[in-house]
């Protein structure tokens, strides 16, 4: 079972022209809002690609802390965890350009109150893995994988937004090529190519380290070796949520036994898909959607 400790935000979508520069006002002809947040995005990901996870986090008392845990528990994710607290519920911006690149801004609101000790001993002896964002205060998110690590866990930080990281309490690092580059500087190192980056990441701290890279798939590093994965042909329709299907659903094949060469196929396949529709969580294939695009993708490759 994988235990997700992070953010539960209400996504207002904003499909845009092309996004703003500084200063600059762009018109949009509406609006839509759907659940998101990253820890609940991975969340639903991986409960969707067939691992069983339990959330904990914290919503607002408001509508919108209702709405997302309704919404969260309807996609098999036990949310018994999850507090609802004397704070506005987290809010995102979503600005999505007509070539499915986004610009977001999130109000944290309830997410700066969640706590390690909301993941109970009992909970986390009761996981294989643990997944965390850094969207929550760090401070409590590198508490919880501490206990995790001494508890034996497997611990996978998707470090976004980018912040330094505690590489001694992980086992698994998941970043796109930016916050490979700013988690390198974080720690002193002279790299920031996001291959050299991985590397240094695997051979200094034993930590295998993920980067996204966009359409153009993952590489991955690691004590065990070095793969390469291609992306998912696709046509974009909003890109927002790709991330996080990316990595819930590595952490599903991982957690399900599946070995990191492998896990990376399925995550690209699956966040390639979630490009496929406006919004984050809405557009979060399950494992049948992945089955059914898995063979155009070819199996990762040592490197």
């Amino acid at each position: 079972m994988i235990v997700v400790f992070g953010s539960l935000n209400m996504d207002l979508i904003v499909p845009v022209p092309t996004l703003p520069g500084p200063g600059e006002t762009v018109l949009a002809p509406g609006h839509a809002r759907a659940p998101g947040g990253k820890g609940a995005n991975q969340a639903v990901a991986a409960a969707r690609a067939g691992a069983g996870v339990a959330m904990a986090g914290c919503v607002g008392r408001d509508g919108f802390g209702d709405e997302l845990l309704e919404t969260v528990s309807a996609a098999g994710v036990d949310t018994g965890p999850v507090a609802s607290v004397d704070a506005p519920t987290g809010l995102a911006v979503v600005a999505v350009a007509g070539d499915g690149e986004n610009q977001i801004v999130v109000a944290s609101g309830a997410n700066t109150a969640p706590v390690h000790g909301m993941v109970t001993d009992g909970l986390l002896a009761g996981c294989s893995t643990l997944l965390l964002q850094l969207e929550v205060p760090p401070r409590e998110t590198f508490a919880l994988a501490r206990r995790a690590k001494e508890a034996g866990k497997r611990v996978v930080l998707n470090a976004a937004p980018a912040r330094p990281i505690r590489p001694e309490v992980l086992d698994l690092l998941v970043v796109n090529e930016g916050e490979a580059a700013r988690v390198a500087d974080g720690l002193g190192m002279a790299e920031r190519a996001a291959g050299d980056v991985a590397a240094r990441l695997a051979a200094d701290h034993g930590l295998a380290t993920v980067v996204t890279l966009g359409s153009d798939g993952a590489l991955a590093a690691g004590p065990g070796g070095r793969w390469r994965i291609g992306g998912l042909a696709v046509a974009p329709v909003d890109t927002t949520g790709a991330g996080d299907a990316f990595t819930g659903a590595l952490a599903a094949a991982l957690d399900n036994g599946m070995a990191l060469p492998g896990a990376l196929r399925r995550a690209s396949v699956a966040g390639g898909l979630a490009c496929l529709a406006r919004g984050a969580m809405p557009a979060l294939p399950d494992a049948a959607a992945v089955d059914a695009r898995l063979e155009e993708l070819a199996p990762a490759e040592a490197s």
